[in-house]
């Protein structure tokens, strides 16, 4: 009897095994644009290219469209970095420097007072990293910057030793989930439901996951 034929092996992604460098050159695009326009400039994708000393090929591969980039550089800037969103947690006497939770708020507040002020622009951001992967189907560059998984990392970074590895690494996506622009898109277009609402579901579910994973 014949062997049975093994079905094809899969390729690999075209993306070489190199996602972090690719986030880094992403970034490096969005300091240099958001450094230009702080110089009261409105930069060119080729301007943005040559200061963050990028090759102009390799920018254009990241952000076809200048106005893609420059909005989604303003919107950078307007979200702190874990070391600005931490450094008085334990001067100030209120926040537990080791509480996971009330870290977790600080970064719900910092993501939800972001979002507030800046709705219209972030629903562009979204719309054109969807249109993008759409028109282009390219998998092998990030669509989006990754913000909120170093945010959450640094408040969960001094209670790590009360969660089991993969317990840390689960909570810390299953956060990710419930921040952030596609969370507000839920809670305004599907569930219809206000902003005082949503920071208050989110808390909880804050809680809850913090909770669990640590009892777990």
């Amino acid at each position: 009897m014949a062997p049975t034929p093994k079905p094809p092996a899969k390729k690999p992604k075209a993306n070489g095994g190199r996602p972090n460098q690719k986030l880094r050159t992403r970034k490096d695009l969005l300091r240099a644009a958001a450094k230009l326009m702080n110089e009261g400039r409105k930069p060119t994708l080729d301007e943005v290219a040559a200061e963050a000393q990028i090759s102009r090929a390799t920018a254009y591969r990241y952000f076809p469209k200048a106005d893609t980039l420059l909005l989604e550089a303003a919107l950078d800037l307007a979200l702190p970095d874990a070391d600005t969103l931490f450094k008085d947690d334990t001067a100030s006497g209120t926040t537990p420097d080791n509480d996971p939770i009330a870290r977790m708020a600080r970064v719900d507040t910092a993501f939800h007072d972001m979002m507030a002020k800046n709705e219209v622009p972030l629903r562009m951001m979204l719309a054109a990293s969807m249109e993008r992967r759409l028109k282009t189907g390219d998998d092998t560059l990030p669509a989006r910057q990754n913000r909120r998984s170093p945010l959450i990392a640094a408040a969960l970074a001094p209670a790590r030793k009360n969660f089991k590895p993969a317990d840390y690494d689960k909570l810390q996506k299953a956060l990710a989930l419930i921040i952030g622009t596609e969370a507000m898109v839920v809670f305004r277009d599907v569930l219809d439901v206000d902003e005082a609402d949503a920071r208050d579901v989110t808390r909880w579910a804050i809680r809850v996951l913090i909770e669990g994973a640590a009892k777990d």
